[in-house]
């Protein structure tokens, strides 16, 4: 999404960052995983591909793309690189034309060593939090595999609730609908995030 492209988002165990051309090298690493193609219903690609599909993630307009850094290595810039710093991303899909106010979002901790350390929690809260302010998204849908009980667990946690069950895809659908109240509770649970413009120095509090 251009909307995005000269966006860094700053917490405090993540950074979000635009997927550029310097990611895929290391995405493509992450996706020869069978694991994770499992986990994320995704199809083997050629590098080539790979570069093809960051190209086409960056012009839609109807997909948010955020690469998730690791925020303590990212802050050891510049004697580390960001391929280095990256553990997975984070994907918002404005997919349903009869609701421009709803996004169905998933997160990918690829990294092994960053798993369990509340890094997909923390990105999947800016990444609503930048949907509700800047795409005016009022909805959330996260579609999950049923086998994968520690991503069910941790949107529930987020206050999504099981909303369908597909048999034939084998995956579940959780919502979340953006109250007041609900809204109130994620502006306060990334009070700490700060926008940045991507590649400057510059800062803008959230």
């Amino acid at each position: 999404m251009r909307l995005n492209e000269n966006t860094l988002l700053l917490g405090k165990k993540v950074v979000l960052v635009p997927y550029t051309a310097e990611h895929v090298p290391r995405y493509h690493e992450w996706m020869r995983s069978e694991e994770l193609r499992r986990l994320t219903a995704s199809e083997p690609l050629t590098l080539e591909q790979e570069h093809s599909m960051q190209r086409s993630w960056r012009e839609d307009a109807d997909k948010c793309t955020f690469i998730v850094l690791d925020a303590e290595k990212w802050q050891a810039r510049p004697s580390t690189t960001e391929e280095s710093c990256m553990a997975g991303d984070v994907n918002l899909f404005l997919t349903d034309l009869g609701d421009p106010s709803l996004g169905e979002i998933e997160v990918m901790i690829a990294e092994p060593s960053c798993r369990r350390r509340g890094f997909g929690t923390e990105a999947v809260l800016m990444m609503m939090s930048y949907g509700v302010t800047k795409l005016g998204l009022t909805k959330f849908e996260a579609k999950i595999g049923q086998g994968n009980e520690p991503s069910i667990r941790m949107f529930q946690k987020l206050h999504f609730e099981q909303v369908a069950v597909s048999s034939v895809f084998q995956e579940v659908t959780l919502r979340l609908t953006m109250n007041e109240h609900e809204q109130q509770w994620l502006l306060e649970q990334t009070s700490h995030m700060e926008e940045r413009c991507y590649g400057d120095g510059s800062s803008e509090s959230q």
